[in-house]
């Protein structure tokens, strides 16, 4: 593999149209004369205190790429200045004089923590300016920043120069400008001095992309396909032979007889970046889509679909067939299941695994072995489409998917032309679970992945349940449970288009506790009232939670009167702890695929809908009225021209 960016990549690097570079450091280390001998390819006579802004041309270095260095003064007043410009750096040179011993002791007592201090992630060029004045005597530049270094893992590169000499100048910016364009830190540790595990997986995904056979190995035409690809010019077969011989002798496993291995591929270019050739490495991240951040770029994942609040994004049946495919191909022990494991290799592609926290975590069923089985796979996915759309096609592409964004997902119709219909078209349904605390909402959302209450921590922040639903026709429909914690009532409701995500609403309450039931009542006329305010209304239902237990005879009455009242179905009563749960997640879907029903109303919107019946009404009579009134004219005008006839 070549290591030149060519032109045509430079446009790419990093996302970069422009270099700053800041230079910093203490009084006469040779700040100015560095900038200026850089300029003007001579050494100053009279050099101003602080140079001007300097810009260097693209062409001044291959990659094209201009850099615009700014000078500054460490004089104390004007330290608000010097951390601005530090704030705006894409690269920050240190200076340190080689004839003065004190100002190296500087970097590590004072410049590198106030780096630190001020949170900067830029790297961090040292150089030893004035090197004609170095003593022959000192030790080497290698042992002064060896232990420095190590200290500092911020410090990109120390170089020594001189401007007097003009030896090393353009170097030094050189690698700064090489550390924004290729930098080390995403692509390398240098404590493990190793590839970094981002890397490593992007890289892996590359790997399998241009292994076009599948064979496990990038034979002589493939590897050949990739550099022509990734830098536009082909390889020798004496080349191709040079590369696989070099690994073989460092890494016999890297070479067989299909050609250049994974652990090869991944070998070569941990070596490229011993050997300082970083810009190999990132030239072929860049060409397959990646950032700095070793993910891909966002215009090559945004989302070009534009909807509506009550409008979501679910999986085609496209992809849900790869998905398919995919859950069986990384099924090794064909168990019908993922086990931790199978799923870490699966996302192995991808940046991280995207579901190893919350709220995927611990969201779908598992089995006794903590596998996850094909429903709670795709569950998953849904939940995530529901949630991040952007997130959900970023990793379905890190996975192998080769679709475009708009053949992945469909956009379902709006919740309120749903209403209108009385019917809704979506596979999946996200119902929000609100109640007191202690009231049942936990164990509800462990019921419905098959796990006990006991299974779940104590949380204040919301949890997400997601599972396949059977319904009585045979037909499938994935539900998403989303707990609201009684403290996030108030802040979910202060957005006017809360709800607007939500096809259904559960209250819950605790069937044995009268104050349960009053935190229950309250928030259902909070919610019906945010919904008919906004024209979000969504469908409700009241769950008497705990029914093992003695029943409150008050709750029991008056949870009933209000449901009445409010025109919705009496409460669902269900006993987690004896696993009678009353058919209640069946039913939560039903009450989602018929959204024109079980919509409470308060007393205030029962009111404005008196108000508008009669107005209706009014406006009837008052049509009627003028339309006979109309008839009326129009008879007389008949009569009126047939007696002057007669005359």
């Amino acid at each position: 593999m070549a290591g030149a960016t060519s032109p045509s990549a430079a446009a790419n690097l990093a996302g970069k149209s422009g270099v700053r570079v800041v230079v910093i450091g203490d009084p006469g280390t040779g700040k100015s004369s560095l900038v200026v001998a850089l300029a003007t390819e001579q050494f100053p006579e009279n050099v101003p205190r602080v140079m001007p802004p300097t810009r260097l041309p693209a062409d001044y270095f291959p990659d094209r790429v201009p850099i615009t260095i700014i000078d500054t003064s460490s004089s104390p007043e004007q330290k608000p200045k010097l951390i601005a410009e530090c704030q705006a750096a894409d690269a920050v040179v240190l200076t340190y004089a080689c004839d003065r011993p004190a100002t190296l002791e500087r970097l590590s007592s004072f410049w590198l923590p106030e780096l630190r201090r001020l949170q900067l992630k830029t790297p961090v060029i040292v150089v030893g300016c004035k090197l004609d004045l170095r003593d022959e005597q000192q030790v080497s530049l290698e042992q002064v920043m060896a232990p420095i270094m190590q200290s500092f893992r911020e410090i990109e590169t120390c170089i020594e120069c001189s401007a007097l000499r003009q030896i090393q100048v353009p170097e030094v910016f050189y690698y700064a400008q090489k550390a924004v364009l290729h930098p080390t830190a995403p692509l390398f540790d240098q404590e493990a001095q190793s590839l970094k595990p981002r890397c490593v997986r992007a890289l892996k995904r590359i790997f399998i992309l241009c292994d076009n056979d599948k064979d496990g190995a990038l034979s002589d035409v493939e590897l050949n396909e990739f550099q022509v690809r990734c830098f536009s010019a082909p390889l020798q077969p004496t080349e191709i032979s040079g590369v696989k011989r070099v690994v073989q002798e460092k890494m016999p496993e890297g070479v067989n007889d299909n050609g250049l291995t994974l652990t090869g591929f991944l070998f070569l270019h941990a070596l490229f970046i011993e050997k300082g050739r970083l810009e190999t490495t990132w030239t072929v991240l860049r060409k397959f889509g990646y950032d700095n951040d070793i993910k891909l770029r966002d215009d090559l994942i945004a989302m070009p679909i534009k909807r509506a609040p009550d409008q979501t994004l679910e999986l085609t049946s496209e992809v849900v067939d790869f998905l398919r495919g995919i859950f069986n191909m990384f099924d090794v022990d064909n168990d019908g299941a993922l086990l931790p494991s199978e799923l870490e290799d699966l996302f192995s592609t991808a940046p991280e695994n995207p579901w190893s926290s919350d709220p995927y975590k611990d969201c779908a069923e598992k089995n006794v072995l903590g596998g996850l089985s094909l429903e709670g796979f795709l569950s998953k996915w849904a939940l995530m489409t529901l949630r991040d759309p952007t997130n959900s096609y970023a990793n379905l592409v890190y996975v192998g998917y080769p679709g475009e964004f708009s053949s992945a997902f469909t956009v379902t119709r709006k919740r309120r032309v749903g209403r209108k219909k009385q019917q809704t078209q979506r596979n999946v349904f996200q119902c929000y679970v609100f109640g007191a605390r202690g009231s049942g909402k936990t164990s509800l959302l462990q019921s419905f992945i098959g796990r006990q209450p006991s299974d779940a921590l104590p949380s204040n922040s919301e949890r997400f349940a997601t599972n396949s639903v059977e319904l009585p026709d045979g037909t499938r429909k994935t539900l998403i449970l989303r707990e609201i914690p009684e403290g996030d009532v108030r802040s979910l409701l202060s957005d006017r288009e809360s709800l607007a995500p939500c096809d259904v609403a559960v209250f819950v309450y605790d069937s044995c506790d009268e104050y349960s039931w009053q935190r229950a009542r309250d928030l259902l006329v909070q919610v019906a009232t945010h919904g008919e305010n906004t024209g979000y209304e969504v469908p409700c239902l009241i769950v008497a939670a705990k029914d093992d237990l003695d029943q409150c005879a008050q709750a029991l009455q008056e949870s009933t009167r209000v449901s009445h009242d409010m025109g919705i179905e009496t409460p669902i009563p269900i006993s987690v702890k004896l696993r009678d749960l009353n058919n209640i997640f069946c039913r939560i879907v039903h009450a989602a695929q018929q959204p024109h029903l079980s919509i409470p109303e308060t007393e205030a919107g029962k009111t404005r809908r008196q108000y508008r019946q009669l107005l209706n009404r009014s406006l009837m009579v008052v049509s009627v009225g003028a339309a006979v009134a109309v008839v009326g004219i129009a008879a007389y005008r008949v009569y009126a021209a047939r007696k002057n006839s007669s005359s």
